[in-house]
Order: structure tokens, then C-alpha cells, then sequence
């Protein structure tokens, strides 16, 4: 009896202690929350200064304004949205398993998500597309994607995205739960309407994984193809303009292989996410909710991830985050410096 009094007296954790109705806070020792903190703290610094100056790159040096850039740079405003708008909020709660910002941003914070999510799949698949024709079809790449394209394609993105949230919020195939919905207060949880989880599940993993993947299925075939190619002619009876092709297709291959990796890190973040999601959904397997965490914090990582990928694949990237760091771009004339003479 008296084991069991103690054991009842002892203290519990509330999101709004002076709220009866408050949820249950996840306990931990000071020594996990510290380390869970600034390690958090770290990956959303890392993500909104990453994506910061690959926009200011791609934005200030006329250079990189290209098609397959304009891509990018949709991509990293996209990453950089999602880490001042949804990783920090979204961290503490998983961290502290409570929701400390009220029913109205939980509804937002949850829109927004779907929004920015959609568009960082849609810009993937469209980066895809453009380094397959790039490697594949070179000579047409030049008549075929060109800037207004590529502005065409992002302004595709993000309306799509944004039409498809209002879709799944207008008609009820979303919706997020919160103290309003009669719960504890300091909870915020979205979920999907049956049918159509099954539709998001097609639209926003199923199709885009199966282009992404398809499309660099036959870059990686065609570009070995033509390391094989270049390795058999003979280099000494080559014309300077063949040589100056070659050295085309060699720096259209490295950029596919960039951004084939960046890729190739997102469906590494977002697969097991979308797969627990899925396993929750239609199996009857209750995921942990530790293991659930742990996958949508592996998922919010990736943001911060591409400015990485670049930083070290990308030459042109360093040389402009050097400008950036040490002012230079003030000066009037930065815009139109040769990035590529530089780091070559």
C-alpha cells in the first residue's frame, strides 16, 4: 500500500500546468533535453543560412541564372520556408510531445506544411526532368529548357501545390485535430480522410518517387555510356569545337550527379516517413511514437541538406559563399563576375 501511494504521488509533467485540461508532457532528464535542443537548434541555424545563401547565390550573380538553377533556387526557398516556419515549431513539439502555440498557428503551421512539402516534390521531380534531357537529349536541351521555361515550371509548382492543399483542406480530406476538437489542451495532430490519404499517398510519394527514379535510372545508364565513349576515341584527333562538346557534357553530367545525390538524400529522409505513415495507415501496425518522431525530425533534416550537397560539389557555390561572407557582393561590378574562371 505504501509502495503504491508514493508511486501515485509522484510528480507528472503538464504542457499547461495551470490547465486542468493540458496534456501530458514528455519527461526527460535535463542532461536529453539540453542535448536535444541545441542539436535542433544547430539543424535549423545550419538549414535557414544554408538555404539563405544559395539564394542570394543564385539570386545575385547573373551567371547562375540559368534554368536548371532557377530550380534550385525554388528548391532552397522552399527549404528555407520550411526552416523558419515549420522546423522550429514542429521540433518542440516533438521533442516536448506538446504544442505550445494555439489552435489557429496549428492550423496554419499544418497548411503551410502541406503547401511547402508538395512544392519541394514538385521542384524535384521538375529538376529531374531537366537533368534527363541535359545528359539524354543534349542537343535540344538548349531549345527545350530555357528560362522562361523553367520560370514557367516553378510558378507550376507552386500553384499546383497550393491548389492541391486548398483542395485537401476546402474538402475535408485534412484536418487537424487540436484542444478545440474537445482534446487536451496542447495537442496539434493532422490526419487524412481515408480516401483521400490514398490519393496523397499517389500524388505526393508514389508518382513523383517513380519519375525521380526513373528518370536517373537512364541518366546513370546514358552517362556511363558516354564515359565509355570518351574513353575510347582518340583524344589528339578530336576538333577543338568537339572538344568543347565534350567538355559540355562532362559539366551537364556533373550537375546531374549533384543533383541526383540531393535527390537521392530526400527520398533517404522522406521514404521512411512516408512508409510508417503508410504501415500505420493500412496495416494495423501502431508505429511507436518514438519511432514516428524520430522520422519526421530525419525528414525536417533535409532542408538543410542540399546547401551541403552543393558546398561540396559545387565549386561555384563555394566561390560565392566566400563573396557573401566577406561582403564582396557590394560592390557593383559582383553581379557579373565569372564564378567558373574563379574556382577553376
Amino acid at each position: 500500500m505504501d509502495n503504491d501511494y508514493f508511486k501515485f504521488q509522484q510528480p507528472v509533467q503538464y504542457c499547461f500546468p495551470l490547465d486542468n485540461r493540458s496534456c501530458l508532457r514528455e519527461m526527460r532528464s535535463p542532461t536529453v533535453y539540453a542535448v536535444l535542443y541545441a542539436f535542433s537548434a544547430a539543424s535549423v541555424m545550419l538549414s535557414v543560412f544554408g538555404n539563405l545563401l544559395v539564394i542570394i547565390s543564385v539570386s545575385h550573380f547573373r551567371q547562375l541564372h540559368s534554368p536548371s538553377n532557377l530550380l534550385v533556387l525554388s528548391l532552397a526557398v522552399a527549404d528555407f520556408l520550411i526552416s523558419i516556419s515549420l522546423m522550429p515549431f514542429k521540433i518542440i513539439k516533438i521533442i516536448d510531445s506538446c504544442w505550445y502555440f494555439g489552435d489557429k498557428f496549428c492550423y496554419l503551421n499544418s497548411v503551410i506544411e502541406l503547401v511547402l512539402t508538395s512544392v519541394s516534390m514538385s521542384n524535384l521531380v521538375f529538376i529531374a526532368i531537366d537533368r534527363y534531357i541535359a545528359v539524354c537529349e543534349p542537343f535540344v536541351y538548349a531549345a527545350r529548357i530555357t528560362v522562361p521555361i523553367a520560370q514557367l515550371s516553378v510558378t507550376i509548382s507552386w500553384l499546383l501545390s497550393m491548389l492541391y492543399t486548398w483542395a485537401l483542406v476546402f474538402y475535408k480530406g485534412y484536418y487537424v485535430t487540436s484542444s478545440n476538437d474537445g482534446i487536451c489542451v496542447g495537442q496539434c495532430e493532422g490526419f487524412y480522410a481515408e480516401p483521400w490519404g490514398l490519393v496523397d499517398l499517389f500524388i505526393t510519394f508514389l508518382i513523383p518517387y517513380t519519375v525521380m527514379i526513373s528518370m536517373y535510372s537512364k541518366i546513370f545508364v546514358v552517362a556511363r555510356r558516354h564515359l565509355m565513349v570518351i574513353r575510347m576515341a582518340n583524344q589528339q584527333i578530336r576538333a577543338k569545337e568537339t572538344q568543347q562538346n565534350k567538355t559540355s557534357k562532362k559539366s551537364e553530367r556533373k550537375a546531374a550527379k549533384t543533383l541526383g545525390i540531393a535527390i537521392s538524400v530526400f527520398l533517404f529522409c522522406w521514404t521512411p516517413y512516408y512508409l510508417c505513415l503508410i504501415i500505420d495507415a493500412y496495416t494495423g501496425v501502431v508505429v511507436p511514437n518514438i519511432m514516428f518522431n524520430i522520422l519526421t525530425w530525419l525528414a525536417y533534416l533535409n532542408s538543410g541538406m542540399n546547401p551541403i550537397i552543393y558546398a561540396l560539389f559545387y565549386p561555384w557555390f563555394q566561390t560565392s559563399v566566400k563573396l557573401i561572407m566577406t561582403l564582396k557582393i557590394c560592390s557593383h561590378q559582383s553581379s557579373i563576375m565569372n564564378l567558373f574562371s574563379v574556382t577553376h
